[in-house]
């Protein structure tokens, strides 16, 4: 099935009307600025975020510069988050690319993600809509927490699901449940429908970080990351969680402290991998993205009315679970 057409399709006009808005914030006369925002902007993507508050918003009404703006703003938020979190991370690459601070230094990726920060804050200003401002600029916050909350569950030793779902709920779901709140509310919805677009934009985010997680188990050069590249950061997701809880193998849980401690060798993590994957860990976190596929169809039935619409979210769905990147 040719999910993006789908998705793209019952928004097509609006779709292009954003990448010509988005593009246009993105660009600068000058040199070394120029050049890095450049950088960023030809990383592309698929424009998933802003996309999810365009069906929204069609789902509800009619999409205006309202919707418009704070689609730029909520991606231009996003974009700016990346370029930090590869400062943070020491990350080298980004979509399969080198990184902002791999190209230049982590000073000219601090300032060029802080440029793209206060552009976004201008978009998001220019939806004079207040009660979107304050739900842009509650992400923002929220995002940086949930990065601090995913620092510091590092040094954490235990090996908890409830932390690993709670440092989603701040970060990845965080940006679909604001895609789909403001989706919502720019397209008139009331507030019994903004709240259950609240939920499934949560739903929605929890599928694409499990995705994610998965997609580090697997070699795949499409990916712009290597196998064990979460564990090699120090971070343990899902998988690997469920795996040595419902083991209790010490010899891994010994492997697992080592990849907190970041002081684990490649085999080491390669081991763990394994281990995961012989252990149910890849089908467990399978089932935690059916689960909450489930309760995003029920939204889908009982608050979008038109038929290509519904298409559209169901795909938006599917294409996040069935996808290779």
């Amino acid at each position: 099935m040719d999910y993006l057409s789908t998705i793209r399709t019952p928004i097509h006009t609006e779709l292009q009307d954003f990448i010509a808005l988005f593009d246009e914030s993105l660009t600068h006369k000058d040199g070394l600025l120029g050049q890095a925002l450049e950088h960023v902007r030809a990383k592309g993507g698929k424009r998933m975020r802003p996309i999810l508050i365009l069906l929204m918003t069609k789902s509800f009404g009619k999409v205006t510069s309202v919707a418009q703006y704070a689609a730029v703003g909520l991606e231009l938020l996003h974009t700016a988050s990346l370029v930090h979190d590869d400062v943070v991370d020491e990350s080298g690459e980004r979509r399969g690319q080198a990184s902002v601070n791999a190209s230049y230094n982590n000073k000219v990726a601090v300032l060029v993600g802080d440029y793209i920060l206060s552009t976004a804050l201008l978009n998001i200003a220019r939806t004079n809509d207040c009660d979107i401002v304050c739900d842009l600029a509650e992400l923002g916050r929220t995002l940086s927490n949930g990065e601090i909350l995913q620092l510091t569950n590092i040094a954490n030793t235990n090996f908890s699901e409830e932390v690993y779902f709670e440092v989603i709920r701040q970060k990845t779901a965080a940006l679909f449940e604001a895609c789909a709140v403001i989706g919502a509310k720019a397209g008139g919805a009331d507030k019994q429908a903004v709240e259950a677009a609240r939920a499934f934009g949560r739903n929605v985010g929890v599928i694409f970080q499990i995705r994610d997680d998965i997609f580090d188990y697997y070699q795949s050069a499409d990916l712009g990351k290597p196998t064990g590249n979460d564990m090699a950061e120090g971070k343990l997701t899902l998988p690997v969680l469920y795996a040595l809880n419902t083991t209790g193998d010490s010899q891994m849980a010994a492997l697992a402290r080592k990849v907190k401690a970041r002081n684990v060798s490649a085999e080491e993590i390669a081991q763990l991998v394994e281990f995961t994957k012989n252990n149910g860990g890849i089908a467990y976190a399978e089932q935690k993205m059916a689960e909450c596929q489930a309760l995003t169809d029920e939204f889908i039935g009982q608050y979008i009315a038109q038929p290509q619409l519904q298409d559209a979210l169901k795909a938006y769905v599917s294409f996040i679970i069935d996808r290779n990147n």
